[in-house]
């Protein structure tokens, strides 16, 4: 699942080549990539007809597009394998295109919806007084927002009775950290996946959101990280963090850190990646 800095640089190159645009046709080849409009693909299209986009936003791993002077936001989920791409009209259909949207003014692209396993969508939405779309006003602020609250989040870990890879991955708590950032931030602050969140001090946390900080920042600068052609921005193109990482998908490879064999273990339906020398487990009952 594509994490923050993957749907950052989408909403960054959405901001470049979508922002401004006035909307003129809408298809929707697949209604399930609509399925979270319960109105259907049609009441889609027609109610974003001849509207303007305003430029794109986003909280944690959630990515939208205000429409001017409506009170209302085409919401993105990306799922597995979505992708919104910017392409020359006239282009060959990818595919798996879903969904395409074309403009009034005399760019010469148009936006595209693809998405190979459908778990992915577009659909229209109110917004909250603050500019959120309904259905995400639970989601909290993600580590590199500005108005991210350091202090409520260390108290928020603190009376928690849960674990510190648990904790970054809820999303009402903190967002856009997913299994390989958590795993890279953990690696980094040498914290063991199923450290009790209760056992973490002022400023071990704030250690924690620094290298959730960094790790974020260094996948941004790179177009994030692209395991398979999946996971592209609106140009097509992957990014590279992949070569960077420390922790996640190095089974059995050696510890950037101390040369230990890098261990893999199942873990909520996913795999956590760790060094079993640098990020030791808790003792039992700790």
């Amino acid at each position: 699942m594509p994490e923050l800095p993957e749907v950052e640089v989408v909403r960054r190159g959405l901001e470049r080549w979508v922002a401004g645009r006035t909307v003129t046709e809408v298809e929707v080849l697949h209604p399930r990539a609509v399925r979270r409009h319960p109105a259907g693909g049609e009441d889609f299209a027609a109610r974003l007809k001849g509207q303007r986009f305003e430029v794109a936003r986003r909280r944690g791993k959630y990515l939208w597009l205000p429409l001017a002077d409506t009170g209302t936001s085409v919401l993105g989920h990306l799922g597995m394998s979505g992708q919104l791409l910017v392409q020359p009209e006239g282009a060959a259909d990818e595919k798996h295109l879903r969904i395409r949207i074309r403009f009034d003014d005399t760019a010469g692209t148009e936006l595209r919806f693809v998405d190979q396993r459908t778990f992915g969508g577009l659909s229209l939405h109110d917004q909250t007084p603050d500019g959120l779309p309904d259905v995400i006003a639970h989601i909290a602020r993600d580590p590199l927002d500005p108005e991210f609250d350091e202090a409520a989040f260390h108290r928020a870990l603190r009376q928690r009775r849960t674990t510190v890879k648990r904790a970054l991955l809820d999303q009402s708590l903190i967002s856009g950290v997913g299994n390989i950032y958590a795993d890279e931030a953990l690696w980094r602050s040498r914290l063991h996946y199923d450290r009790p969140t209760a056992t973490l001090t002022r400023p071990r946390s704030a250690e924690l959101l620094g290298h959730a900080r960094d790790v974020m920042n260094q996948a941004l600068a790179v177009g994030g990280t692209s395991f398979d052609s999946l996971y592209v921005n609106v140009n097509g193109e992957s990014g590279y963090f992949d070569r960077s990482l420390d922790a996640y998908g190095r089974e059995d490879e050696p510890c950037h850190r101390c040369g230990t064999p890098m261990r893999r273990r199942p873990w909520m339906n996913r795999s956590s990646y760790f060094c079993p020398r640098c990020q030791r487990p808790p003792r039992p009952g700790a």
